[in-house]
């Protein structure tokens, strides 16, 4: 039997009682280029939707620049992620694709960003050996030879999150019974404010 597996820094079970907002999306019902426009759209809905859980004085400049580069970097990993999603989303099956944001308060605010999807037994295996590389390589060192092989699966969307966003990652692959070539892949991406 094949169990799930786990990569990085993956939050099992979110916290009950904190703010958070899911998307689903039927992945094969439109052409993906239809589906790309989306992406964008949806990445800036949920980056808007985050500015309202940063209140902000107005006569604070600093808080509004924090609340500006706060949604710049929402939208930027929610629009990887949901590219990402919709790339490598298995185009023969009818699971929906999954988006979330999550907002966990503590010492720090963190924002989980998360997306969910059906993906070939082929395509989770190169994906998984691409997280492998990815978690013990340097993320520079990666992202240079990764420019340089100009490769369109080339992961950098990951890297410029871990480099420019300080952006903490994680995966689970999980097994669909009675669908053996078929596996979903979840990925996390946690953003401290």
């Amino acid at each position: 039997m094949v169990m799930n597996e786990i990569f990085g820094e993956f939050i099992h079970d979110l916290p009950p009682g904190h703010d958070y907002l899911d998307i689903g999306f039927s992945a094969n019902s439109r052409p993906i280029k239809d589906r790309w426009r989306n992406n964008l759209l949806s990445a800036y809905f949920v980056a808007d939707y985050l500015t309202t859980f940063l209140p902000i004085d107005d006569n604070d400049p600093a808080a509004k620049r924090r609340q500006q580069d706060s949604k710049a970097s929402v939208s930027y990993v929610a629009n990887e992620l949901l590219e990402n999603t919709m790339k490598f989303h298995s185009p023969a099956d009818e699971y929906p694709v999954r988006f979330g944001i999550h907002f966990i308060e503590g010492p720090e605010k963190i924002i989980v960003l998360m997306s969910r999807n059906t993906v070939t037994q082929e395509a989770g295996d190169r994906f998984k050996a691409f997280i492998q590389e990815l978690l013990s390589s340097d993320p520079q060192e990666l992202y240079i030879k990764r420019m340089e092989e100009n490769n369109q699966d080339s992961g950098l969307g990951f890297l410029t999150m871990m480099i420019d966003y300080s952006a903490k990652l994680g995966w689970k692959f999980e097994p669909i019974p009675n669908h053996p070539n078929l596996m979903v892949a979840t990925t996390l991406v946690q953003l401290i404010l």
